[in-house]
């Protein structure tokens, strides 16, 4: 601490040090390396989400195309965008869906709205009383029609 003023104190330093060492590396060579590419999205037009009935415990698959509203249960599913990343990067999909309950004794009601992620399906998943719902998959209506036929 000699080397320091002493009203900058041993924190400070510290601070100091590394706002220099950040400073370097941004500026130089290492700066440059460690920029990675900003990861590429696909827009599809067709969502997979997943939902499950907590009281009858049934897991089901509900196709979303994208703006159309789709129900499940007394929830009405409108899902506005869904993304995911090309074979070539590691695996994702994100929608940005809206969800309302509009059950017919209560007035209808915004329950989500925002972006779901697959990696991370307890992040931003809808938790209702009865109802759980997370994107699963992002698709276009041709691959979707495919996964849905019976084989």
């Amino acid at each position: 601490m000699s080397g320091l003023p002493r009203r900058i104190g041993l924190h400070g330093g510290i601070c100091l040090f590394f706002v220099g060492l950040v400073g370097l590396s941004a500026s130089g060579p290492l700066g440059a390396q460690s920029a990675a590419p900003a990861p590429t999205w696909q827009k599809q037009d067709t969502a997979i989400l997943r939902a499950i009935d907590k009281v009858t415990a049934r897991i089901s698959t509900v196709t979303a195309p994208i703006d159309q509203p789709v129900r499940f249960g007394a929830l009405e599913i409108v899902v506005r965008s869904c993304q995911d990343r090309p074979p070539t990067e590691p695996p994702e999909n994100a929608a940005f869906v809206q969800i309302d309950d509009d059950r017919p004794d209560a007035p209808r009601k915004r329950i989500f709205s925002g972006w779901m992620f697959s990696s991370s399906p307890a992040l931003n998943a809808l938790e209702h009383p009865v109802y759980d719902i997370w994107v699963h998959a992002c698709s276009s209506s041709d691959t979707a029609a495919e996964s849905s036929s019976p084989s």
